[in-house]
C-alpha cells in the first residue's frame, strides 16, 4: 500500500531525530517524496506527518471557508504556522523543530 496510514511511537534522540517507520519511508520512496510535512495534532502530544497532499488537503478545506471568518484564518494559521517540511536523512530520520518538539 502506498498511503500513511498507521501510527508510530518513536522516541526523540539526543539530536533531535526521530526515526521514520520502514512503512512510511517505502510510501516516501515510491512517491518520490524529499521531504515530509508535519504539524501538531491539535488534541495530544504527537505530530501529524505526511506528504505534500496532507497540505494540500487542508488547504482545499480552507478554500471552501469565508475568508474573512475567523475560522479560515484560524484553519490558515495552523496548517501553515504551525506546519513544517522536514527532511528525511540517509537514514531514513526526520530532525524535529524546537516547536514540535516541545509540543510532543
Amino acid at each position: 500500500m502506498d498511503r500513511f496510514l498507521s501510527n508510530a511511537v518513536n522516541r526523540i534522540d539526543a539530536k533531535g531525530r526521530v526515526s521514520v517507520p520502514a512503512h512510511f519511508r517505502a510510501v516516501v520512496q515510491k512517491r518520490g517524496y524529499s521531504e515530509l510535512y508535519a504539524l501538531r495534532c491539535l488534541d495530544l502530544p504527537a505530530m501529524d506527518v505526511g506528504g505534500l497532499d496532507l497540505l494540500d488537503r487542508y488547504e482545499q478545506r480552507i478554500a471552501l471557508e469565508d475568508p474573512f471568518l475567523q475560522t479560515a484564518d484560524d484553519m490558515s494559521f495552523f496548517c501553515h504556522g504551525d506546519g513544517t517540511f522536514l527532511k528525511l536523512d540517509q537514514d531514513g530520520r526526520i530532525t524535529m523543530t524546537d516547536f514540535i518538539r516541545e509540543h510532543t
